[in-house]
């Protein structure tokens, strides 16, 4: 039996303006992109579907044509991928110049392993063509063999680029590290989300800082399709086998891609190919396979034909020819081509199935980034398509489980990605300090009641999809980099925070927290290890911009769920104004220090507590509270200098008598380290 988690839908206008192309051919985001194409180190952030590979084409051909760039060198994760960037006759649709590719300088369709393409590599440096197309493991051997000086002058782009890693094993992280350091490449690097599910930074905070970014947002992709208006996403927990409850959640009138898990997880059988039968066998009779596609047939009960394509087979051939099918570009745009796919480690990055409605992940996934691949399958816009679902199927904690603990961090590492898938798909904020002096914005509606100087306002631009919010006693970022971080860079920050396993650990199950534990100290040390090179009152600025951003989407997200927590059906484009605007009159005042006191986990908790039964979620409050610390130094120390900055405000110290919790916590930690000074002194 599967009980059900719904973490979130998402409403959209469906504008129609994302894939409404300009003059010179460009949709939104690769005009916003081609803006930038004079930068020498330009970073794309933007979600599946939205034309970041033809965003590049624009850009190296301007480089190559305009800015004295002599070859462009184009690197993806995986072959597949490579297809993504073919031939393309860009001056069909207005734009000065083709993208053509000679067909042995694409090494992603070419015979060989990654190793041995090496010195095709070289060949094409030395000749006079000017574009190539290889692998990430590829361009890694390559400059293993010929070292960095050999691109000079080189247009290096870097597709899904959240592969990279400032850790100093990952190599392809090592080799930008030093084209950077170096400063003879121009380098474009493009994400559909800019963080790693290992919690690693992509790239140092020095060589960050010498890209210029472009950010373009779920919301803006969703918000300006023509077809898809709503997006939900929620995660079920199953006790026993998933392949017994698989069909609780799997409905086979929808176009659906199902992930199964890895042989080496805890929720899978051990047996991959069985607990596909197992699939196909409960969707119906199997009739056979057609011999062109290699598509399973299967009658459903209702007598419809299903045609599902088995991504899991062993077989090479036969897995090749379902692949091969599933790539035809004259099916590209045919609904009926295929119904169901069940893979278990392709159909995620690049794989481009429009159709796709649901994409359903059996167990948690390692990645972050991973989840908003596999979500990115089913967020195309296609023809009567309106609305999408990720679903995540989870084995819930059983006492009875001699993994139980794993069980456990696999549950919270879901609950981390709904948190920050919802924050990925809200619509941008922009957060202003309240004061006397604020007038209204023309392109903001800010309500029945209109622009009021007096009070707090809250105010949405539909066209962008941006709330402005003005915050009470808000510290604004005063460096360009710092307001570069609160415009475009909050996920990144909200990521780590969501993904620091303290944070949600005690967000969720320690019924003593003082939840500025969390918003003030906890963001403060993640703000001040991502951005050292900050002042002390720009860290400040942007931890307070970050935690406000968490908090007004987990506060918005209410209006979707009724008090049963069922789903509700909100308006078009409605439900995260509808949420924010509620949460802001309930309140006389918003204020940072209100937000400050908000337990950012508190609406996943109240979720979760829905969907587990009470002797699970009783089992994950008892395994986290016997791992629960004392006060660290470092904790102290923090708590200290927040008791300096009270005393500042107050002109008294915070007491251990307090009725307050926060000033009392504050109290706590200025008192520890007086005993540790007096421990130290005495030995």
């Amino acid at each position: 039996m599967t009980r059900n988690v719904p973490s979130i839908s998402v409403a959209y206008a469906h504008t129609g303006k994302s894939s409404r192309p300009n003059e010179l051919g460009m949709r939104v985001m690769q005009e916003r992109a081609y803006e930038k194409r004079g930068e020498q180190y330009l970073l794309i952030k933007s979600p599946p579907a939205s034309g970041k590979s033809r965003a590049l084409m624009f850009i190296a051909l301007d480089k190559l044509h305009n800015q004295d760039i002599r070859k462009a060198i184009i690197v993806v994760p995986e072959k597949s991928i490579g297809s993504s960037f073919n031939d393309e006759p860009l001056s069909k649709y207005g734009f000065w110049a083709d993208w053509t590719v000679v067909p042995k300088w694409n090494l992603c369709n070419a015979p060989g392993t990654d190793g041995g393409k090496v010195n095709s590599v070289k060949a094409f440096l030395e000749s006079e063509d000017r574009i190539l197309v290889c692998t990430h493991a590829t361009f890694r051997f390559a400059v293993d063999r010929f070292g960095i000086e050999v691109f000079d002058d080189c247009l290096i782009a870097v597709d899904e680029f959240h592969h990279v890693s400032a850790n100093p094993d990952n190599k392809l992280g090592a080799h930008l590290g030093a084209l950077i350091a170096r400063d003879r490449v121009h380098l474009v690097a493009m994400t559909g989300s800019y963080f790693r599910g290992d919690a690693e930074d992509v790239l140092s905070p020095e060589d960050e800082a010498k890209f210029d970014k472009v950010t373009y947002t779920y919301y803006e992709q969703l918000n300006g399709y023509q077809w898809l208006k709503q997006l939900d996403i929620g995660y079920y927990f199953y006790s026993g086998s998933y392949a017994d409850d698989i069909l609780d959640v799997l409905d086979p009138t929808k176009k659906t891609i199902v992930h199964i898990p890895s042989v080496n997880s805890r929720e899978s059988t051990k047996d991959k190919i069985k607990e596909v039968e197992h699939i196909i066998g409960a969707l119906g009779d199997w009739q056979g396979t057609d011999p062109q596609t290699g598509f399973q047939l299967v009658r459903t009960p209702e007598g419809r034909v299903l045609r599902i394509a088995d991504l899991v087979d062993d077989d090479p051939a036969k897995r090749d020819r379902v692949s091969v099918a599933l790539k035809d570009p004259a099916q590209k745009n045919n609904r009926d081509h295929v119904d169901i796919i069940i893979a278990l480690g392709m159909a995620k990055e690049g794989f481009d199935w429009i159709w796709c409605e649901h994409a359903l992940t059996v167990g948690y996934r390692s990645s972050l980034t991973e989840v908003v691949q596999i979500i990115g399958r089913a967020t195309r816009d296609a023809p009567g398509k309106t609305r999408a679902r990720f679903t995540n199927l989870i084995a819930q904690p059983d006492a009875a489980d001699e993994a139980v603990t794993e069980a456990v961090n696999d549950t919270l590492k879901a609950i981390a990605a709904s948190l920050l898938m919802e924050q990925v798909l809200a619509p941008r904020f922009e957060f202003k300090p309240k004061n006397p002096q604020n007038v209204a914005d023309p392109d903001y509606d800010y309500g029945e009641g209109g622009y009021d100087p007096e009070k707090c306002n809250i105010g949405f631009n539909e066209e962008s999809g941006q709330f402005q919010i003005e915050i009470k006693g808000l510290v604004p970022p005063r460096s360009e980099a710092a307001q570069r971080i609160c415009q475009k860079d909050l996920n990144e920050v909200v990521a780590a925070f969501v993904q620091d396993k303290t944070a949600l650990e005690r967000g969720l199950f320690d019924e003593e927290l003082v939840p500025e534990e969390l918003t003030q100290l906890r963001m403060g040390k993640i703000v001040k290890a991502k951005y050292p090179e900050l002042d002390a009152e720009d860290q400040e600025a942007v931890r307070q911009h970050a935690i406000a951003a968490l908090n007004f989407t987990q506060q918005a997200k209410k209006v979707v769920l009724d008090d049963a927590g069922e789903e509700r059906e909100p308006g078009a484009n409605t439900a995260f104004v509808d949420g924010v605007r509620k949460f802001a009159l309930s309140v006389k005042e918003l204020d940072i220090d209100l937000i400050d006191r908000i337990n950012p986990f508190g609406e996943a908790y109240a979720i979760l507590s829905k969907a587990m039964t009470t002797e699970s979620l009783q089992q994950v409050a008892a395994i986290i509270g016997a791992k629960r610390i004392a006060l660290s130094p470092d904790e102290a120390r923090e708590l200290a200098k927040r008791a300096v900055q009270f005393k500042n405000d107050r002109g008294r110290l915070p007491s251990l008598t307090a009725a307050d919790p926060w000033e009392k916590r504050m109290a706590e930690g200025v008192a520890f380290l007086q005993r540790m000074k007096q421990e130290a002194s005495r030995g």
